[in-house]
């Protein structure tokens, strides 16, 4: 069984920053790709950034050039940057691996963090 557990959501000003960490842990052999989910009140959860086990990058539109999404293999560990904070942005923000947990199997199972709300407001 594989866990992510979420840290560094809050409250924060408009035009802040925040940094939002997840950490796999569990029966792992290899985290493919990780990413960032998020889901307002009465919407759909939506990406907002995903990175390959390379570190190849792909961001939503709303958040590009205000946040970084970067990861650690080492630590089995995903971060998202995000500055310039906008009221908008205000969602519970789900981290996503896809694992291998055996290599004699090399199945692919997605995992989903138990979620980390982010409130931007004055």
């Amino acid at each position: 069984q594989v866990q992510l557990v979420e840290s560094g959501g809050g409250l924060v000003q408009p035009g802040g920053s925040l940094r939002l960490s997840c950490a796999a842990s569990g029966t792992i052999f290899r985290i493919n790709d990780m990413g960032w989910y998020r889901q307002a009140p009465g919407k759909e959860r939506e990406l907002v950034a995903s990175i390959t086990r390379g570190g190849i990058t792909n961001y939503a539109n709303s958040v590009k050039g205000r946040s970084t999404i970067s990861r650690d293999n080492a630590k089995s560990t995903v971060y998202l940057q995000m500055n310039s904070l906008k009221p908008e942005d205000t969602a519970v923000y789900y981290c996503n691996a896809r694992v291998i947990a055996s290599a004699d199997t090399m199945i692919t199972r997605n995992y989903w963090g138990q979620g980390t709300q982010v409130t931007v407001s004055s």
